[in-house]
């Protein structure tokens, strides 16, 4: 019998279910029998990781209504104008995607379970799921509710084992705790730890090691490279690079004087190149909202209107995590799909929906009278810690349509932190402006 190893040992070989570890390739667990085992020459060494929840709404919903167990599912809004947010891996099979419209994910899976999204069970779940992460290491980088990057770094003398035991523990805790599975991708840095969590799923764990990191990028499409979209592969394709691995033959100052700096980005990370370290406390760089319309909307009044609904849902989200921000950008898209953003940039920062939405406005009409839109979304980046009691300096014009409609910032200020206070104590419906009437 093959003995279990010592955390200071060489690991060549991890059972998944009892987390021994082994110095040969098994094809089943000596200790339980399992084979679910992970192999890989550098499993004892790598330390990056990237963890993802498979099919994150859908499998909540799927675990709080067992009769959806063996159905396709989808989650998103319902609707012609609804968007998936996610689709089941049963429904998959059928074709439908995250971000698919929902009409055509129903053409082709007709027979799917359409649920709206419930983001506050979404948000208890991923609270759980990260407290796991915390348990593991201090170093945990969340990208979104339902993943993150972790560094296992110096785990080992602390847990007595080695970092892919500690995220097959971590994976496993999860399912027993969350009732939900998640996907782990382990390597020596961020990009490949990251692409390796996606090539095992669902319930996978999958490595990637220096030896084999070319290797394995080799033969994939460019497209699964971050930052390549339908553009710029367009452009490396008309040069004849349709894989990772022509960008592979490609030196690095070929691909920059090509092109430039996404050139030389590209070439190191066709080569497993990545240098960027697992940060905690993972800034945000915006905050926005955005709703796509049931019909097409070219009604300038109903514009503005849903304006500053959002504004006012940004504005909260701002003031929730102390946030300002100096940047406002208005998003909308057409009945054709394009999309069309505008920005503007105020003198300081703001996390006042009444300057979100006054700097937002014109932005608006200067769109109009083009064709509708399916879609309106307003955001605030450039992002800075709010400072309580200091408002933006803004142009007098900016709270006004009219100067009969002016008033100055710091009262208008003031009425909204006025508006905050009965909100806290009574409801966000207990008050509001007239504009969300009209």
């Amino acid at each position: 019998m093959v003995q279990p190893l010592h955390p200071s040992d060489s690991v060549t070989t991890l059972c998944r279910d009892c987390l021994s570890e082994f110095t040969t390739a098994l094809p089943r667990c000596t200790s339980c029998g399992s084979d679910r085992l992970l192999h890989h020459p550098e499993l004892g060494r790598l330390t990056i990781a990237h963890i993802d929840c498979d099919a994150f709404y859908a499998s909540i919903e799927k675990r709080d209504n067992p009769a959806l167990a063996d159905k396709p599912v989808l989650v998103g809004g319902g609707g012609r104008r609804g968007v998936v947010s996610t689709a089941c891996y049963i429904a998959r099979r059928y074709g439908p995607r995250s971000a698919m419209p929902m009409f055509k994910a129903m053409q082709m899976c007709p027979q799917a379970v359409v649920i709206k999204p419930d983001m506050a069970k979404y948000k208890r779940a991923s609270q759980q799921v990260r407290e796991i992460f915390d348990a593991a290491t201090p170093l945990t980088e969340p990208l979104s509710i339902d993943e993150a990057f972790l560094d296992l770094t110096g785990t080992v003398r602390l847990f007595g084992r080695s970092p892919a035991a500690t995220l097959a523990s971590i994976a496993r805790d999860i399912e027993r705790r969350v009732n939900i599975t998640v996907s782990v991708g382990l390597s020596y840095n961020k990009f490949l730890a990251k692409m390796a969590s996606d090539f095992d799923k669902p319930r996978g764990f999958f490595v990637v090691g220096r030896t084999d990191a070319v290797q394995v990028l080799h033969d994939l499409p460019i497209t699964r490279l971050p930052g390549v979209g339908s553009s710029l592969a367009d452009r490396l394709k008309v040069d004849g690079l349709f894989t990772i691995g022509d960008l592979q033959r490609k030196s690095e100052d070929e691909l920059a004087v090509r092109y430039g700096d996404t050139g030389q980005h590209l070439s190191r990370l066709s080569r497993g190149l990545d240098t960027r370290r697992v940060t905690i406390d993972r800034e945000a760089k915006s905050i926005s909202s955005e709703t796509t319309f049931e019909h097409d909307i070219g009604d300038a009044a109903e514009l503005r209107r849903r304006l500053w609904s959002l504004s006012e849902r940004v504005s909260e989200r701002l003031k929730s995590h102390s946030l300002a921000g100096r940047t406002v950008t208005l998003k909308l898209k057409t009945t054709r799909f394009k999309t069309r953003t505008r920005n503007h940039s105020l003198p300081a920062p703001t996390q006042l929906a009444e300057v979100i939405f006054r700097t937002a406005e014109p932005l608006l009409l200067s769109e109009m009278p083009r064709s509708p839109f399916r879609l309106i979304g307003v955001g605030v980046d450039v992002l800075s810690d709010a400072v309580p009691g200091e408002e933006i300096v803004v142009q007098p014009d900016l709270f006004a349509v009219t100067p009969s409609q002016s008033s100055s910032p710091p009262r208008a200020a003031k009425v909204e932190r006025a508006m905050d206070q009965v909100r806290a104590k009574f409801g966000r419906t207990a008050i509001r402006k007239g504009r969300a009437d009209r």
